[in-house]
């Protein structure tokens, strides 16, 4: 249950039917007002939930604010509801404070719900596939899809803990430029074991890593020198398929190890061998947007952007300054191009697999084929301008006492996602790569990351549910029951016990606003909050030391504590050990 949105829609309804009331006692004229818009103040001194209604239609009333307000006030029916008082404050907020009860339901929602205290139905739940990471299988993960990972992992428990039905999904691009580029690589390689580096060129614009002398030594080792002389396409098809069959289960192995697991893995080679990126691009001429030139065939891109900007609102001017430019989907030479293979995939998810919403975690740097794909897909009656969700994640910078560090034991100059794993925890990168949006920067500093002390965020919070465990298992040893089912939680009123119960309540919200905002970063601050509540709360109220039924009420709270910090952790795929 989501205590918070269950106090705002009756302090709504609250503030309604008090109007309703002072209309049919002709205290305040019958009009069309806005609904009650509800907020929760910074400042408790200011009430736990306040509202501006009565300045929002003043108009409406004729009359000063204020004297809205206290005839508001007067109507208002407490009885039967979660708030204790209503006051008025200023020119006219309306501050409406919680009685203990509402309290109390928190505890008892999260001792019945256990562990699916957090957990919401959608009012309009959708099917949502998130897509993530999809990196080229030509070499091992990199730190950009170590926080791609991540994000797209821990947005998409948000999304289902949400209510929404959601799949985790994996691109394989495994067809295409970039695996022609990576059998040249290995080709160059295979051929200098053989013949002599200085023998053999290596392509400009092939892959350098250290990975694909390896693979190339592999090669050599298994089939022999033979290959030297087979037809180059029939080389390039052997090495291609040697080198993608050992580097995809690598990949696979990574993000197991990183605790990501997908619902599918697409290869991209099923959308050629089926037919599907000619039949799309097929369909995009059938509907006018394609044209010929220079034996390529074209998406007139430019005029399909030139219809989505204009009806987002942007001039002529303005999109005249944007220089676009149209795209080959078919190249002269037959072959269709990654973009078209693209347009393809989308389709698939919307058109065969029935997706209500696909969200895809990108870098950056991709920043300029978001509006590209969006526009394909609307050419294709898709509606991608409002299905497609571009996220846009920006980089990650390694440091160590302030210094930049390259991590490249494996991988030329790539930083390796294995690499990190080998030096920092798997919960440390995850808290560490949730701990900003996507769109902002991040600064992993391993030296912090492995500490064990209250500066790492990540510990500070696995600390507080393991002092948790830590004064339960004690209170055990000394014959006090440490699950307690029932208490009077009447008893808990001190400030501090209060404001604990409060982040208590915010676990359901958090969740619900990281899936909205696609920005599951939220539960970070939120688990760190609950901990920081946690310890002061252990500071000031004593537990053993207690008379017998506040003890009790305490060690229930000291349960509920555990199970938030543990099903926020895990929401973002971080452990909430029982000892450290």
């Amino acid at each position: 249950m989501n205590s918070i949105q269950f106090a705002i829609g009756q302090a709504r309804s609250l503030i309604r039917s008090a109007y309703e009331t002072a209309v049919a006692g002709g205290l305040l004229p019958a009009a069309q007002v806005r609904e009650p818009q509800i907020e929760i103040p910074k400042d408790l001194r200011n009430g736990d939930y306040a509202s501006g209604f009565a300045m929002q239609n003043a108009k409406a009333f004729a009359m000063p604010p204020r004297k809205a307000a206290e005839i508001l006030v007067s109507c208002m029916k407490l009885e039967d509801t979660c708030f204790a008082s209503a006051e008025i404050a200023g020119p006219g907020f309306l501050n409406l404070r919680l009685n203990h009860g509402w309290f109390e339901q928190v505890l008892e929602n999260i001792s019945r719900e256990g562990r699916d205290y957090g957990r919401t139905a959608a009012e309009h739940p959708e099917k949502i596939m998130v897509e993530f990471v999809s990196a080229n299988p030509t070499g091992p993960m990199h730190m950009g899809n170590a926080r791609g990972g991540v994000l797209g992992d821990c947005l998409a428990e948000v999304l289902s803990r949400a209510g929404n039905q959601v799949s985790r999904e994996f691109y394989v691009n495994d067809a295409g430029n970039q695996v022609e580029k990576f059998a040249k690589s290995l080709e160059a390689r295979y051929r200098q074991l053989i013949l002599g580096e200085d023998a053999v060129a290596f392509p400009e614009d092939g892959y350098h890593g250290s990975d694909i002398r390896e693979l190339a030594r592999l090669f050599r080792e298994e089939k022999g020198d033979g290959w030297l002389d087979k037809p180059t396409e029939e080389l390039h098809a052997e090495l291609a398929r040697f080198g993608l069959a050992r580097n995809i289960p690598a990949m696979q192995a990574d993000l197991e190890r990183y605790n990501i697991h997908y619902d599918t893995w697409f290869y991209e080679s099923t959308l050629h061998e089926s037919g599907f990126v000619a039949d799309t691009v097929d369909k995009l001429t059938q509907r006018g947007h394609t044209y010929e030139k220079d034996g390529a065939l074209w998406l007139n891109t430019s005029a399909l952007l030139r219809e989505m900007y204009r009806a987002e609102g942007k001039t002529d001017e303005e999109i005249d300054n944007l220089g676009l430019k149209d795209d080959v989907l078919r190249r002269a030479n037959g072959f269709y191009t990654y973009f078209a293979a693209d347009i393809a995939y989308h389709r698939n998810k919307f058109e065969v697999r029935g997706f209500d919403r696909v969200i895809n975690i990108w870098g950056a740097d991709h920043h300029g084929h978001v509006a590209r794909l969006k526009c394909a897909l609307d050419a294709l009656g898709l509606d991608g301008s409002r299905r497609l969700e571009i996220v846009l994640m920006q980089l990650v910078q390694l440091v160590r006492d302030g210094q930049p560090v390259r991590m490249s034991k494996r991988t030329g100059n790539a930083i390796a996602l294995r690499d990190l794993l080998d030096e920092v925890s798997i919960d440390a990168a995850r808290f560490f790569f949730n701990s900003r949006a996507a769109a902002s920067p991040i600064e992993f500093d391993l030296g912090l990351a492995v500490r064990q002390d209250s500066d790492n965020p990540v510990y500070y919070v696995q600390y507080a549910h393991a002092r948790i465990k830590s004064i339960l298992k004690a209170l055990e040893q000394n014959g006090v029951a440490a699950h307690v089912s029932a208490a009077d939680l009447s008893l808990l009123t001190q400030p501090a016990e209060l404001e604990l119960i409060r982040e208590l309540s915010r676990l359901p919200e958090e969740i619900r606003l990281a899936a909205v905002q696609r920005d599951p970063s939220r539960l970070n601050r939120y688990c760190t909050q609950v901990a920081t509540a946690f310890h002061k709360f252990y500071t000031e109220c004593r537990i053993k030391e207690a008379e017998p039924a506040l003890r009790d009420a305490r060690i229930l709270l000291c349960n509920c504590t555990a199970a938030v910090i543990e099903n926020g952790l895990s929401a973002f795929g971080v452990s909430a050990p029982d000892h450290m």
